[in-house]
């Protein structure tokens, strides 16, 4: 299973954009990854493939604990046989059409972050998940 996480927009803040690039770096040791930039939402649908599975990050989605989460990764890597992908929206939430095309809802809380911020968040959580999953020491409960 391949991971791909997209997002609309660029990243302007330097010090997210190097912890985006450090947790990528980190989540390519676990699983093949790719972090993709779009210009816009009307990108968005282009850039998937039909056997995709769409996870949209949204505040209004299913939410879960560490341990909980990588447990629901380590499930998805077992039983998908297709890509996983992550859509980051930007701060208006994403068009009818994206959001009839995923499969799952997913929300890192019930406040609400920049979308800027929620691109560092979700990659630290990602490669949280991956390491709980090879039982290493990154977390601790």
């Amino acid at each position: 299973m391949k991971i791909r996480v997209l997002f609309t927009g660029k990243t302007v803040d330097p010090w997210i954009k190097e912890g985006v690039a450090e947790y990528a770096g980190r989540i390519r040791h676990y699983v093949p990854f790719e972090l993709i930039e779009l210009r816009d939402d009307d990108q968005i649908l282009k850039s998937l493939r039909s056997t995709d599975h769409l996870v949209l990050l949204d505040e209004r989605g299913g939410t879960f604990s560490s341990l909980d989460w990588a447990r629901n990764l380590e499930q998805k890597a077992a039983h998908l046989p297709k890509d996983l992908v992550f859509v980051i929206g930007g701060p208006y939430g994403f068009p009818p059409a994206v959001q009839a095309r995923c499969q799952e809802r997913l929300s890192l809380s019930r406040m609400t972050f920049s979308h800027q911020l929620v691109r560092l968040v979700f990659l630290e959580q990602l490669y949280r998940a991956l390491t709980i999953i090879r039982g290493e020491p990154y977390h601790h409960e």
